[in-house]
């Protein structure tokens, strides 16, 4: 039998339901959810539970799944682990077996593997099917995803797809890998990267052990998921974990899928129902690609009901499967238009409209962010937009954008348009007010170079306004 996991935090409630169902002569139990999640984690937790051990002493078997591809691979495997000799009907000789044993526990762990292909899943179901008529034997699978194998009676209630950890499960299993002597400052960005997914704490937390927080935050910010990706395998590699989520047939059998994956990947507040109806996006039947990122929980439902990713396959996504432009553009038209209204409309409609901006406040600033990337496009309206949102921030709440209003700053076009870095240079100066940045009075002179070389007056005077309304004490020089 494999090891009883000796790091184990934050499954005690998954735990103590499945130990519950154990109540019944035989549960069925399919333990699901994400790959990296600690399926088998908690299988093994099960497996060497004194309850358990005690029920089935030495008729506890573990058949690790992974490597079977196909029906034939799968009960093969099962046959070699109980020492039977291999026959014509070797799917019988296995029922056989179990029909005249003992009570027993067979745990089939990663069975995804042999499931997911079109081929063999009815096949695949029709065994496990033949397995649960046996009255006495206790069946335990895991599986990546959110769906449960057709043809067998699950004994409920069933248990949820497993989510990440709490902070402070989180907390302690980093600890408990990397010791205490780590600045806790440091430790939450990592657990926030990590996004209490327990392989990617496990792994993490191992780095440090070895570089220290502080190496492994620099590293992130240039390798992400690549830096905790060097083992051979999926529990040792977390790229290879995701990649093999991403090759499901599930998600290959609807196109469009891994094209929504990396558009939500670029946005950490994800997207609504509503939203994935109403903009255009060039993806054919979204609702069925988000459907299929539901079931192989490479997405999930978030507790305000939008559609979100965790932040370790976000960013193995847009590493390796960056969101096309194509796809992001109709986003970003849609959140360009919810701004714009904003900042020249006042009125009822203003409350529907800002709840649906703050919902996806992130989500704007990633699309600014790429957008700005984007060396084939002109970026004049993409900085327009930044300096209708950093003024739309002022009636929303306490928001700034001004990380990206530096990004922009190297991004104004050329030749220059000397409307548009005046508008940009007034913003910049608004923006003063709640920094430590000195550059005031150098902001207003250099808006103020610009204006012989433009004559829209409107922007002139809401350049003058930001400096009259702010009553900064330097004498104004209209010089155009």
């Amino acid at each position: 039998l494999p090891s009883m996991p000796q790091i184990f935090h934050g499954r005690e409630s998954e735990l103590s339901d499945i130990l519950r169902l154990f109540t019944y002569d035989a549960p069925r139990i399919a333990i699901l959810g994400a790959g990296g999640m600690g399926k088998t984690s908690l299988a093994k937790a099960v497996l060497h539970h004194p309850d358990i051990t005690l029920k089935y002493g030495e008729f506890r078997m573990f058949v690790a799944c992974e490597v079977a591809t196909t029906t034939a691979e799968l009960v093969a495997l099962v046959v070699n682990y109980l020492g039977l000799k291999p026959g014509r009907n070797p799917s019988r000789q296995i029922i056989r077996h179990f029909t005249n044993g003992p009570p027993t526990l067979l745990i089939l762990d990663n069975l995804e593997t042999a499931w997911e292909p079109t081929v063999s899943c009815k096949e695949i179901e029709d065994f496990l099917s033949l397995l649960t008529e046996i009255q006495h034997l206790s069946l335990i699978i895991t599986m990546r995803g959110a769906e449960r194998p057709a043809q067998v009676c699950w004994t409920r209630p069933f248990l949820q797809p497993l989510s990440p950890l709490t902070h402070d499960a989180s907390q302690k299993t980093f600890i408990d890998i990397a010791g205490e002597m780590h600045d806790s400052s440091d430790v939450d960005k990592i657990l926030h990267l990590a996004d209490n997914m327990p392989l990617a704490i496990d792994l993490m937390a191992h780095l440090v052990d070895s570089e220290g927080c502080v190496t492994v935050l620099s590293r992130w910010d240039t390798e992400k998921t690549s830096l905790v990706s060097d083992g051979y395998d999926r529990r040792s590699n977390l790229d290879m974990s995701i990649a093999l989520s991403l090759s499901s047939p599930r998600v290959a059998s609807v196109s469009g899928t891994q094209d929504l994956l990396s558009l939500l990947s670029m946005l950490p507040d994800g997207l609504s129902d509503i939203e994935l109806r109403k903009i255009s996006f060039p993806i054919y039947n979204i609702l069925e690609c988000k459907a299929t990122l539901l079931r192989t929980s490479l997405a999930y439902n978030s507790s305000q009901k939008r559609l979100k990713v965790l932040v370790p396959i976000q960013e193995h996504m847009r590493r390796h499967h960056p969101a096309q432009l194509l796809i992001v553009e109709p986003l970003f038209q849609y959140y360009r238009e919810l701004v714009e209204f904003e900042t020249k409309h006042r009125g009822p409609m203003l409350a529907e409209i800002i709840p649906q901006i703050t919902l996806n406040w992130a989500n704007i600033q990633s699309l600014l962010s790429f957008r700005i990337q984007q060396e084939q496009l002109d970026h004049s309206q993409t900085i327009h937009y930044a300096i209708y949102l950093n003024t739309c921030s002022r009636s929303i709440g306490p928001m700034t954008i001004i990380p990206l209003l530096d990004l922009i700053a190297a991004s104004l076009p050329t030749p220059v348009d000397h409307g548009l870095e005046v508008l940009f240079l007034s913003e910049l100066f608004y923006v003063t007010r709640f920094t430590k940045d000195t550059r005031a009075e150098t902001l207003i002179e250099q808006a103020l170079g610009h204006f012989p070389y433009f004559t829209d007056s409107n922007v002139k005077c809401k350049c003058f306004n930001q400096f009259y309304l702010l009553r900064f004490p330097l004498p104004i020089r209209y010089g155009s």
